[in-house]
């Protein structure tokens, strides 16, 4: 089993946020690594807004999709093209670290970027659209484990990415010895997956809580396991763990930050120590519990440490699916 493991005023945010840096961006830019509607388009988004609200920046955060590659796109454009970039911030989360860990980003690995902070976990879905018949987890593995050809599953990531080995950490974990059968279709982002799952094209998808809570609230979808270790609190306090159905697979996607190699130090610390301010606001957390984001708080080198160990373990977890 995997586990990765509004009340303050504008103005007073904004005087202590300030005055503390030499380096302020003048044209802050946030690059989403998929089309829109998914996790990393939500987390740039979001992001953006809320730090614009609380005066962590001056202007408005322009978010670029950048989709391809499972991220490998953006990565390689951040490394080859805007290495040296001060404005510049990248969406990331572990399907990133799964795509390095993978070697999927072609001559790209974890040391040619600057790490800057999460900003929660967002834990994993794995979704049907309102209308199948499927109404459990476990329903969905039996057919599965019946036919693989019968189930075709859609994702944000690419193949061998993060919401790939969600599923097949659930597979493996239900008894299905070949995971490497279950069919897995890749999109650029989660929005274009769960469109996909709605059009009928697949039977079910695989995500995050944020990229579905959209789809959740329009009664599109009908989840049928979360992968938290218990149940999320709040609105999604109604979807069952895969934990509680016999399966015991838990998957928490991180979220937040690169940005390129070359920025300046003073850059470096303007960036983390904003993203810290925001985590930190009361603001933020009301973001967190209204999409099902759980705490996750690293800056840094810590988060740099977090990331080489979260690679670590994802090389180790591929490795032994793949055999």
């Amino acid at each position: 089993m995997l586990k990765f493991t509004l009340a303050a005023s504008f103005a007073a945010v904004s005087l202590l946020a300030a005055p503390a840096f030499a380096f302020e961006p003048e044209s802050p830019e946030c690059i989403a690594p998929a089309n829109p509607g998914g996790g990393w388009d939500f987390t740039c988004r979001q992001v953006g807004k809320t730090m614009q609200d609380l005066g962590l920046i001056s202007s408005t955060m322009q978010v670029v999709n950048l989709a391809g590659g499972g991220g490998g796109v953006a990565y390689a454009e951040v490394v080859n093209k805007r290495n040296d970039e001060s404005d510049l911030i990248v969406a990331a989360s572990t399907a990133t670290a799964t795509r390095l860990a993978t070697g999927a980003y072609p001559g790209n690995t974890m040391d040619q970027v600057r790490w800057l902070a999460t900003i929660g976990a967002d834990y994993g879905v794995i979704a049907v659209s309102k209308s199948s018949e499927i109404e459990s987890l476990t329903q969905l593995l039996d057919m599965i484990k019946a036919d693989p050809t019968s189930i075709a599953i859609a994702g944000g990531s690419a193949v061998g990415g993060w919401d790939h080995l969600k599923v097949l950490i659930a597979a493996s974990e239900y008894g299905i010895e070949d995971v490497r059968a279950v069919k897995y279709i890749a999109f650029d982002g989660g929005g274009e997956a769960i469109t996909q799952l709605l059009a009928g094209s697949v039977q079910a998808f695989t995500g995050d809580v944020s990229e579905a809570k959209g789809f959740l609230d329009s009664g599109d979808i009908k989840v049928l396991a979360v992968l938290s270790p218990e149940r999320l609190g709040g609105e999604f306090a109604d979807m069952p763990t895969a934990v509680e159905q016999g399966v015991n697979a838990v998957g928490a996607n991180w979220r937040g930050f690169y940005a390129p190699k070359g920025m300046t130090d003073e850059a470096y610390d303007f960036w983390v120590a904003q993203i810290k301010t925001l985590y930190d606001s009361p603001e933020w957390k009301e973001v967190m519990a209204t999409n099902g984001l759980a705490p996750l708080d690293l800056q840094g080198a810590a988060f740099e440490a977090f990331v080489a160990e979260s690679v670590a373990k994802i090389q180790d977890l591929t490795n032994k699916i793949t055999q």
